[in-house]
């Protein structure tokens, strides 16, 4: 599940770590451009561009799970049963790096933001932060217990996922009270143009999560949490 991973930057204490996913049919090769934006950005962070363990039809593609002969009704299963190779995945880079799962962050393109995205769904949740590219949820959360947060970017002409999920996955996610941002840009298909590299650079290096901005309140009123 760790093998043809590309380690992009391995600082010697690495203070986070950033584990990108790529998209069915594809490598982590495909990763390694956003992987060195995302490197340069965050220079004392690990930064992993991972392969999934199965070979996708084509040389040189891999895969979490097969699409072939995918529906809305047997999804979820194939996503559920690929969830502890994915997990077990990020548990071995968080080992490499030292680093728990509030200093982990998921990007993910197509296939590699669905797992991502899923992975939110999980009990105990292996990263504090997701960025879905071009990516949906095998089906929508049905609690708000995720913790961290979510930035949706999805590209509006994407004839593979339609950009409708990641609107319908945010206003849902919202008014479950996750902390989201959510991107849909015009023009931009099945891709991760720049922009995508621009936001996601942006978003994890800016954004502060409501949550943290809850507890500051709460802190500084003398308010108890909810």
């Amino acid at each position: 599940m760790t093998g043809n991973a590309i380690l992009v930057q391995q600082p010697a204490k690495a203070a986070q770590l950033i584990l990108l996913f790529h998209g069915v049919g594809s490598n982590a090769a495909a990763m390694r451009p956003l992987a060195a934006s995302i490197a340069s950005a965050f220079p004392q962070a690990m930064v992993v561009a991972v392969n999934a363990p199965y070979a996708a039809g084509n040389p040189g593609g891999f895969q979490w799970f097969s699409v072939a002969g995918i529906t809305e009704d047997n999804r979820q299963s194939r996503v559920d049963q690929a969830m502890p190779d994915f997990s077990a995945c990020i548990a071995h880079w968080q080992a490499q790096a030292g680093v728990a799962p509030l200093a982990t962050a998921l990007i993910g393109f197509s296939q590699g933001a669905i797992m991502a995205l899923e992975s939110s769904k999980l009990a105990h949740s292996p990263a504090s932060r997701v960025v879905s590219m071009s990516g949906r949820f095998a089906n929508l959360p049905q609690d708000g217990n995720y913790t961290g947060t979510i930035h949706f970017l999805h590209g509006k002409e994407d004839p593979v996922i339609p950009y409708q999920h990641t609107v319908v996955a945010a206003h849902h996610l919202r008014d479950l009270g996750v902390d989201i941002t959510a991107e849909v840009l015009p023009f931009v298909q099945h891709e991760i143009p720049a922009e995508f590299v621009t936001l996601a650079v942006t978003k994890l290096s800016t954004h502060i999560s409501h949550r943290i901005w809850k507890d500051a309140l709460q802190a500084d009123t003398g308010t108890p949490n909810a």
